[in-house]
């Protein structure tokens, strides 16, 4: 029996900026999106001594939504991206085109596209490793971002522990 608990909540959001690359090197324009995030966590067991602290996983989705809030997403391990400066200013280069933001603005991903598979790819990656405080008999956490209602990707990671 596998056990699912979700935490889906109106706060675990953030708007920022991103433009996606397509395999040809074109790209989408510059835009925005208001993202939600929600996890569920797989847990083999839901007894009185298996409960599952909700408040670090929380804790860990706050603190990723902040540091993403009203910044340029860019992802720094796509073929196309190239940064010329990173000083005072980010300058890049992605497709072809020349940019140049405030540093403080822009927030470089160890990623290779701003998609919504990407930053749930991401996402599900960072809380795996942040959540070390998740007990034993849980087994997977899987992380959704959405871009819109009802548009979005889901990850899922196994936690590589036995139940």
């Amino acid at each position: 029996m596998t056990h699912r608990i979700r935490i889906a909540r109106a706060e675990h959001k953030f708007s920022c900026a991103h433009m996606t690359v397509f395999p040809d090197g074109t790209k989408e324009r510059l835009h925005g999106h208001n993202y939600t995030v929600a996890v569920t966590v797989d847990v083999a067991r839901v007894d009185l001594a298996a409960m599952v602290p909700f408040a670090p996983i929380k804790q860990a989705i706050r603190e990723i939504c902040a540091a993403w809030k009203e910044r340029v997403l860019l992802a720094a391990r796509n073929p196309w991206f190239e940064l010329v400066r990173d000083d005072g200013e980010l300058e890049f280069r992605l497709c072809g085109e020349r940019y140049v933001v405030p540093r403080g603005d822009a927030l470089l991903l160890p990623i290779d596209n701003i998609s919504v598979e990407a930053l749930a790819a991401h996402v599900a990656g960072v809380l795996r490793d942040r959540l070390a405080v998740l007990p034993p008999h849980a087994t997977a956490i899987e992380v959704t971002v959405e871009e819109s209602p009802g548009q979005g990707a889901s990850c899922s990671v196994a936690l590589g522990r036995a139940p």
